[in-house]
């Protein structure tokens, strides 16, 4: 997986390609450790992003509780299935997704 962060003023955005599972998800939480702390809301660009896995889920659910105390965090150009992984497990209804 290739992970693409960018501070755009206090707006957090990374862009995935590729995989998020069991072997990537520490790499993209240790990157959100890294960059959350100084931005006030995160925009996760999926438009490259082929698929996600429990593990994945579980570091957007983080990053969630942590910027919601904070400016919120958008999921935005999500394929058909990474959408229905989602819908399915419940989290369309709790993230914003564009």
């Amino acid at each position: 997986m290739t992970i693409n962060a960018n501070m755009n003023g206090t707006t957090l955005e990374i862009a995935l390609e590729g995989r998020l599972d069991t072997m990537t998800a520490p790499e993209l939480e240790a990157e959100l450790q890294k960059d959350m702390s100084g931005a006030e809301s995160l925009v996760m660009d999926f438009s490259k992003l082929d698929y996600i896995s429990s593990a994945g889920l579980r570091v957007l659910l983080s990053a969630h509780k942590a910027m919601s105390s904070k400016g919120g965090m958008k999921v935005k150009n999500v394929n058909e299935i990474v959408q229905e992984v989602l819908d399915v497990t419940g989290f369309s209804d709790i993230l914003t997704i564009e």
